[in-house]
Order: C-alpha cells, then sequence, then structure tokens
C-alpha cells in the first residue's frame, strides 16, 4: 500500500473509530433499557466495521474494470432485493417504513446499497458514448426511485436521483439536458413532499421550526438544545443529557448533534475538517484518472460521500430539512458502513491503477 493511497483507508477508519465512540455515547441508555447491553449497538457496529474493512480490502484488489461486466447482474439483484422488502415476513419495519430486509438475524437495507449499484451501472454504461440514451436513463433511474419511495425512503430516494444526475453530466451529457433536468428532478421531489402529509409537515417545520415544538418539530427542537448545550468547547465525552431518551435517531441520522453537545464547536469543526481533507485528496487524484470507467466511478464515489454529508450536516443545522440520510462513516448503520467502505476500496483499486499508467 503506498502512503498516498493509504489516506484512502486512514479517513474512514479515523471517522469509523469516532463514530463508535460516540455510537456509544448517544446509544447507551437506550441500548440498555431495550435490550440490557449498553453496548448492544456498538457491538453491532463492530461486527459490521469488521465486515466492511474485508470487504475494502477484496476491492482495492478486485480489477475495477470487471465491474463492468458484473454491472448488469449487481442492478438485477439489487433491484429484487428492493422489491423483497415488500414481501410480509421478509421486512422489518420502523416509523411506518419498511426499509430493511431481514435475513435471520440480520438486517440489511438495499436502498443504501443501491447507491453503491447505481454509481457501478451508470459508470459502467456511461463509459462509452452512445446518442439519445436520455430516455432510457430516465426510465432506469425512475424504477430505481420508485421503488425507494414507496418503502417509503423520500431522503435516499433524493440522494439516488441527485448521484444519477450527476454521473449523467459528468458522462459529457449536453448541457441543455442538464438545464432540463435538475428543474425536473426539483419539482418532482418538492411535489412528493407537498402531496403526502407527514413530508408536508417537514417541510413546513423546516420553514417554521417553531410552529409544533412538541410535535413534528420536537426532532429539530431537540438537535438545537444538543448544539446549543454544547457551546464551543462542549460538555465532555460522556456527559450528554439528549441521550437519555431526548433526541430521537440519536445513534444514526443525528449524531452530530450528540457530536456537538460532548465536544462543541471546536470539536464539529473537527469532524468537518476530516470530511473536506478526504474529499480534496480524492478531488486532487480525480485529476489524474485517464480511464473513463475509473473517472466514473470515482467521480461517483466523490460526490456521494460530499453530498450525503452536506445533506446530513445541513439538516443538523437547519439549513436543509431532515431526512433521515446517516452521516457517511460516522453513524450506526451496517449497510450504510458496508457501502462506503467498498465504495473507498473500489477507489483505492482505481487511484493504484492510475498510479501506475502514469509511471
Amino acid at each position: 500500500m503506498s502512503k498516498s493511497r493509504s489516506l484512502l483507508l486512514f479517513f474512514p477508519i479515523v471517522l469509523t473509530a469516532l463514530g463508535i465512540f460516540m455510537i456509544y455515547e448517544a446509544s447507551s441508555i437506550h441500548a440498555a433499557s431495550t435490550y440490557g447491553d449498553a453496548l448492544y449497538f456498538v457491538k453491532n457496529q463492530l461486527i459490521w466495521f469488521s465486515l466492511a474493512l474485508v470487504c475494502f480490502g477484496f476491492f482495492s484488489r478486485f480489477d475495477y474494470h470487471r465491474l463492468y461486466s458484473l454491472s448488469l447482474p449487481i442492478l438485477v439483484i439489487n433491484i429484487i432485493l428492493l422489491l423483497l422488502v415488500f414481501i410480509p415476513g421478509l421486512y422489518s419495519s420502523a416509523l411506518g417504513a419498511r426499509r430493511w430486509l431481514s435475513i435471520g438475524s440480520i438486517a440489511i437495507q438495499p436502498s443504501e446499497l443501491t447507491k453503491l449499484t447505481l454509481i457501478i451501472y451508470l459508470s459502467a454504461w456511461f463509459s462509452y458514448k452512445e446518442r439519445s440514451r436520455l430516455f432510457a436513463f430516465l426510465i432506469l433511474t425512475g424504477l430505481i426511485i420508485g421503488l425507494v419511495m414507496l418503502q417509503p425512503d423520500l431522503g435516499t430516494a433524493a440522494i439516488l436521483g441527485c448521484v444519477a444526475l450527476f454521473l449523467y453530466m459528468v458522462s459529457g451529457a449536453p448541457i441543455r439536458h442538464g438545464l432540463l433536468l435538475i428543474p425536473l428532478a426539483a419539482t418532482s421531489f418538492l411535489l412528493l413532499a407537498v402531496f403526502s402529509p407527514y413530508r408536508l409537515q417537514r417541510l413546513t417545520t423546516f420553514l417554521n421550526p417553531q410552529a409544533d415544538p412538541q410535535g413534528i418539530g420536537y426532532h429539530i427542537q431537540q438537535i438545537n438544545i444538543a448544539l446549543s448545550l454544547g457551546g464551543v468547547w462542549g460538555s465532555g465525552f460522556g456527559t450528554s443529557k439528549q441521550k437519555f431518551l431526548f433526541l430521537p435517531e440519536a445513534h444514526t441520522d443525528s449524531i452530530f448533534a450528540i457530536i456537538g453537545e460532548n465536544f462543541g464547536f471546536i470539536g464539529s469543526v473537527l469532524i468537518v475538517s476530516i470530511y473536506i481533507a478526504f474529499l480534496l485528496y480524492i478531488y486532487q487524484h480525480l485529476q489524474h484518472i485517464k480511464d473513463r470507467l475509473g473517472f466514473l466511478l470515482a467521480s461517483g464515489v466523490f460526490f456521494i460521500i460530499g453530498f450525503q454529508c452536506l445533506v446530513n450536516l445541513g439538516a443538523m443545522v437547519q439549513l436543509l430539512p431532515l431526512t433521515g440520510i446517516p452521516l457517511p462513516f460516522i453513524s450506526y448503520g451496517g449497510s450504510s458502513l458496508l457501502t462506503f467502505y467498498i465504495l473507498s476500496g473500489i477507489l483505492f483499486n482505481i487511484i493504484g491503477y492510475s498510479e501506475k499508467k502514469r509511471r
């Protein structure tokens, strides 16, 4: 492993290690009261972390060019998994959403794996230029987003739509297509939000957080309280008040609020700085990737890490509505962790291949 490429493993491991400590801090009370084990979520995350490292190792050595021929089977399998969550007895639900596929004691979230699948398939498809593929692109993207929306999961559907649009434009699509698709996508997601009572409430709460502080606005109010308790330097690790079942989704989507409460503005800036350094590192290497498939895959990885961080952190500071999007590498969740480590392993492989070609 070259010193340069080692950062591709260093950054994720640092973020995941920080995440495991914060998962314990955020979930210990909930885990103890629900499962009788304060380390329940930490143990699960450590198991997924071990598996994620194995997957990183495999994909860092697996010739990414072979993903071209595997992209279609991978896509088909992923679509089947998305369909299986609608079969009674196979899925587990939470808060009315059917997003998890239960296999014995293991629960996976196919919509998270779809981020990986979509990047691989579209990168393979767009690695060769062809005319008049806009209609086929819209059909495929619409099918996948539609299946995710039915779970329902607007946040992940929006992430998938933005990733697909990004890769389509980066592949060299005409600018006029972007001028058409961007407003169309934005309008579609806005309509989906407006015509769903729950999502409309989320949107109105974002616009006016004080409207229903004990109802739909409770979540954002608790996030604000957590961040305000942290101040500049934080209250210190292990001193969180919000972990006492006040803050919903404290160890998953809202874990950054617990980080802010424990380590304050300074600690929050440090976390954001790690993400920025990671993204800058990827961007610097993007400029040297001459292989078209590798460039598209790496661009997809760069975009989804950056965009998902932006969406999660933006929601925490009320720049964006709450969407239920996890913070990459840090939030609790095996499917998300696995997805981002596989993407990092593929990127490791691409950069290594690019470095060999430049020698």
